[in-house]
């Protein structure tokens, strides 16, 4: 977008991200479900952005004192990449990571759900647990298999846990020996309503078609521990679980406390309406701009935007138009926050939305709409047509649930064959 405002002109745009490519996130809940195949959400910077130079490299330090950022290669980075990266202009936009706290078991035994890798590994994992579940003779590991636990109910976690539930229970058809009644799903929150972003009417809506699924869901609760795969809420529930997802917010991307940026009491850069950020006493930096997750950009109340993709996909398409007004010596345009449309898939033919005019639907309809407006978003026209083929074919035929999980762990059988065997 950048380079098609700056073309006329003799720039060289410069990407450091540790991975050669974009998540689109909006439709990781689709991944894990089976509907959409992990490669077609994921867009290689390198192919969109031909006439860009990207580093595949995690940055450690920026001063724009200086104008100047220091990068290291990340493990499947390019060789002999400079360590030292100066620059005229910075643009700020590395997002954020899942906010997580300090509960005990949750680093051993839970999982996030921010990335494809996530997304995939996450869709084998509870394939796997029907597998153990319907093959073990103990009733207690049985139990703790076929219960799967989702810690934060907005968007994210919704999301993918109701499309996860909707797969596996197609899944249970396969099995001789389970039933869709056998699985339980538990949404834990600890705010006293889901969706925190939606109007209370649909979250509404959403709560009771979660619990007419015997989908169990917790409001104004809390995990307290997760030792030894064993849960513990803070209403006093305890019960084994195999399954954690940790989906309960997110926090600005750490590359921002490796800056000498200004931000506020979140970790957020602060930033002007035009996105160009500024400093405490209210001047702006020279040269210096930030958007998305990581910008604290005021709306028409003063009060920071809240960190999502619509808010991301929005100032991403302003910041562009003015950095290159800014070079031309124009005047700038601020960002206008509008009512933003939002929707999330329940699974196959189900969702809630709204639009940008108020309007509230649920079912097939707000399905529909979801998925042409996550098509409509897609970067390149290649993902589109991936994507949409991936929903013509789902129609068509019967998901595929089958776990591969020994691709997350590629070379455990080759290692197997180091093993010495009985008498040697």
């Amino acid at each position: 977008m950048l380079r098609a405002q700056l073309k006329d002109r003799r720039i060289e745009v410069t990407i450091v991200e540790p991975q050669p490519y974009l998540t689109f996130q909006p439709l990781l809940a689709e991944v894990a479900a089976g509907s959409i195949d992990p490669r077609h959400v994921v867009v290689p910077l390198r192919t969109a952005l031909p006439d860009c130079r990207v580093l595949t490299a995690r940055v450690t330090k920026i001063d724009h004192a200086t104008r100047t950022a220091w990068v290291d290669a990340a493990p499947r980075g390019e060789l002999r990449l400079p360590t030292e990266v100066p620059y005229d202009v910075l643009v700020m936009a590395p997002g954020s990571v899942s906010r997580t706290v300090p509960v005990p078991g949750l680093a051993e035994h839970g999982m996030g759900f921010a990335t494809v890798g996530e997304a995939v590994a996450l869709r084998n994992h509870v394939l796997e647990q029907l597998d153990l579940a319907s093959s073990t003779r103990d009733p207690e590991l049985r139990h703790a298999a076929l219960t799967f636990v989702f810690v934060g109910a907005g968007y994210a976690g919704v999301g993918a846990l109701a499309e996860l539930e909707d797969m596996a229970r197609t899944a249970t058809k396969g099995y001789h020996n389970l039933d869709p009644d056998d699985l339980r799903w538990i949404l834990v929150e600890a705010k006293d309503r889901i969706l925190g972003e939606e109007t209370p009417e649909l979250a509404a809506h959403t709560l009771a078609e979660l619990r007419e699924r015997n989908i169990d869901v917790r409001l104004s609760t809390t995990l307290e521990s997760a030792a030894d795969q064993l849960v513990l809420l803070s209403d006093g529930s305890r019960f084994a679980a195999r399954t954690l997802v940790w989906t309960a917010g997110i926090r600005p991307a750490p590359v921002l406390s490796l800056t000498d940026l200004p931000l506020d009491g979140t970790g957020r850069i602060t930033c002007l309406p035009t996105l160009r950020i500024v400093a405490p006493d209210g001047t702006p930096l020279p040269a210096a701009w930030a958007a998305g997750d990581c910008a604290a950009v005021p709306d028409h109340t003063g009060e920071p935007c809240a960190p999502n993709a619509q808010h991301a996909l929005a100032q991403a398409k302003l910041l562009a138009e003015n950095l290159a007004a800014d070079l031309a010596g124009q005047p700038l345009t601020a960002y206008r926050s509008e009512y933003p449309a939002c929707s999330t898939s329940l699974g196959l033919r189900r969702a809630v939305a709204h639009t940008r005019r108020g309007t509230r639907l649920t079912g097939r309809r707000a399905w529909w709409l979801h998925r042409a407006r996550q098509l409509r978003r897609l970067p390149t026209r290649e993902r589109r047509i991936r994507v949409l083929t991936d929903w013509l074919f789902g129609g068509l035929f019967q998901r595929e649930v089958v776990s591969l999980g020994t691709i997350e762990h590629p070379r455990a059988e080759f290692e197997s064959g180091f093993t010495p065997g009985p008498g040697t």
